[in-house]
């Protein structure tokens, strides 16, 4: 790889700032990545990710793109006790009333790991790299840019010891903001003279409880997850995955203020109220290995850099930090590490232009993970959001897409590539997935007599 300049600052060490980090690798003399947190040991949970103590899903093209930039840690988690599994035949998905076609394997692969774990074995890897060098307890105050303020040229930050803290500057040639949806970019920018960046919200005030219990070989018949969607009557979802070391980890929530109570008999009662039991069944007997833990989010946060007229060079804004999804979705993760190998593009050609052509690149992604978020939260009519005639029809034909997906391998392996963002939405409106669709609902509805389906499915890469 062609280095192209001597220094470059992550701010952040969550997932994002890592896989940032791993980009930068391969193009910056020196990586150094500033944390808050003092790191925890390997798996255990951190206070600055609040959320790793919840479910998280890895999607299939979250994996893949993680196994591009570091090859084998598939292998590696797998022998830490990470489960891989099928999507498709070892994964139970009700949504809109109904299950997924389950009777039979698929090429979709999957892998069931903890969050704590999985970003333990990514910053393993990361630092083993001879050009990463990580500060943890510290906090970055502010920017550091040349007199005409036209760029970024290092950070101000503090460092916290145990004899007390004090203030450094640390130069460089380019500064990434990983921090996550509470970053202080927009903020940062304002100060500096730049109009802060467009800002798009979806109000859906979701919450949810989380447990840990043990699992058993006998639990669901085998399968290793049950993923139940926000559907009618209530909006309650949850989800139960296997995990390392004989584990589930259960989460279950609602829109709109409707909260899981934090008691066992009504932790149990909500569980029993959402449209499928799979998840109750589990935990009504299973032995908890965790107290109840909750999480809250108000908003599907945007900011669109990609359009900002004006924007200092030699900085960048990532992950998180540019969109933070429901995170009922399981995109984030996905969405950063695309967003690693679109970094990694843009350096291959140098870094002129490296701001514009990176948020150009990663509003691609955000786009496809945003409107597949967005527009589903929009199925719930209490959520306060103008909807255009499109959104009201792909809202439509996606219910009618479930219905066809409940006996219809081919529809049910169509919306898992898209859900787990490996190809184009636009896929499932082909004609070739649009009929079956179609024969599905006439023969849900008994217009037609069992037919088998025969044509060929193709989608586009994203």
């Amino acid at each position: 790889m062609k280095t192209i300049a001597r220094q470059a600052i992550v701010i952040g060490a969550s997932m994002s700032g890592l896989l940032a980090a791993r980009a930068l690798a391969d193009y910056y003399q020196q990586v150094t990545v500033l944390e808050r947190d003092i790191l925890p040991n390997p798996s255990n949970n951190r206070k600055g990710v609040p959320q790793d103590r919840h479910a998280h899903g890895l999607l299939s093209r979250g994996r893949e793109a993680i196994e591009q930039l570091f090859p084998g840690i598939t292998q590696e988690l797998t022998t830490q006790g990470a489960l891989s599994h099928d999507l498709l035949q070892q994964t139970r998905w009700f949504t809109n009333g109904g299950y997924l076609y389950q009777k039979s394997p698929s090429d979709l692969k999957g892998l069931l790991v903890s969050r704590p774990l999985l970003e333990a074995q990514v910053r393993k890897r990361l630092l083993s790299l001879p050009n990463i060098k990580m500060i943890e307890n510290c906090h970055v105050l502010g920017l550091l840019t040349t007199s005409d303020r036209t760029r970024i040229a290092g950070v101000r930050l503090i460092h916290h010891r145990s004899n007390g803290s004090f203030e450094s500057t640390l130069n460089a040639d380019l500064v990434v903001d990983a921090t996550g949806r509470r970053s202080q970019s927009p903020v940062w920018l304002e100060k500096l003279g730049y109009e802060k960046p467009q800002e798009e919200q979806v109000q859906v005030d979701i919450g949810y409880m989380t447990r840990i219990y043990r699992r058993r070989p006998e639990h669901l018949q085998g399968d290793v997850a049950t993923v139940v969607s926000p559907s009618l009557p209530n909006w309650r979802y949850g989800v139960i995955l296997a995990q390392e070391g004989d584990r589930w980890i259960v989460t279950i929530g609602g829109y709109l203020g409707d909260r899981a109570p934090s008691d066992e008999k009504g932790f149990l009662e909500f569980a029993k109220s959402m449209p499928a039991q799979e998840i109750y069944e589990v935990i009504k007997d299973a032995e908890p290995l965790s107290e109840l833990l909750p999480y809250k989010l108000l908003t599907n946060q945007r900011y669109h850099y990609e359009k900002m007229a004006r924007f200092p060079e030699n900085y960048l804004v990532f992950g998180d930090a540019i969109c933070s999804f429901n995170p009922v979705y399981g995109q984030g993760m996905t969405v950063a590490a695309l967003e690693s190998l679109a970094l990694q593009n843009c350096l291959a050609r140098g870094s002129q232009n490296l701001r514009e052509r990176f948020f150009k690149e990663a509003s691609k992604v955000v786009d496809i993970a945003w409107s597949i978020a967005a527009n589903n939260d929009l199925r719930i009519t209490q959520v306060e959001r103008t909807r255009s005639p499109m959104v009201s029809f792909l809202n439509w034909y996606m219910s009618k897409l479930h219905v066809a997906a409940r006996r219809d391998r081919v529809v049910a392996i169509a919306f898992l590539q898209v859900s787990n963002l490996m190809v184009s939405p636009k896929s499932l409106m082909h004609p070739r997935i649009a009929l079956r669709v179609l024969w599905g609902n006439l023969l849900q509805q008994g217009i037609l007599k069992t037919v088998k389906y025969r044509l060929p499915l193709r989608t586009a890469k994203i």
